[in-house]
């Protein structure tokens, strides 16, 4: 990924996307540079107008997150034990809440990640 962002930088600040450049914003980066990562990203960027590719990759609608898809009518009485056997774990788990606090005291959780 630190590759495409290395172009996208140049491209940003009007440099040629070749290999002596992407190389050195990689190396200013602290990357391990991988001389065959460099010429395929290259190579593959020579024909592509960044600058539109980016507009097009921002105006890309963001499909609406539904529910999920109504079960066949064979599998009807499937998914309901399968959510009364969900529910069922949820209840005898209802009880337990040290399992919360070891989480928080371990530092587990997507909020440590960010401070």
């Amino acid at each position: 990924m630190e590759y495409v962002y290395a172009a996208l930088i140049l491209n940003e600040s009007g440099e040629e996307i070749n290999e002596d450049n992407l190389t050195d914003v990689l190396e200013a980066a602290g990357v391990d540079v991988e001389e065959s990562r460099v010429k395929a990203l290259v190579a593959a960027l020579e024909d592509v107008d960044i600058e539109e590719a980016v507009d097009q990759a921002a105006a890309a609608p963001v499909p609406a997150s539904g529910g999920a898809a109504a079960p066949a009518e064979g599998d009807a009485d499937e998914a309901d034990e399968a959510e009364e056997d969900a529910e069922e774990e949820a209840a005898d788990d209802g009880g337990d809440d040290d399992d919360d606090e070891d989480d928080e005291a371990s530092g587990e959780g997507l909020g440590e990640l960010f401070g």
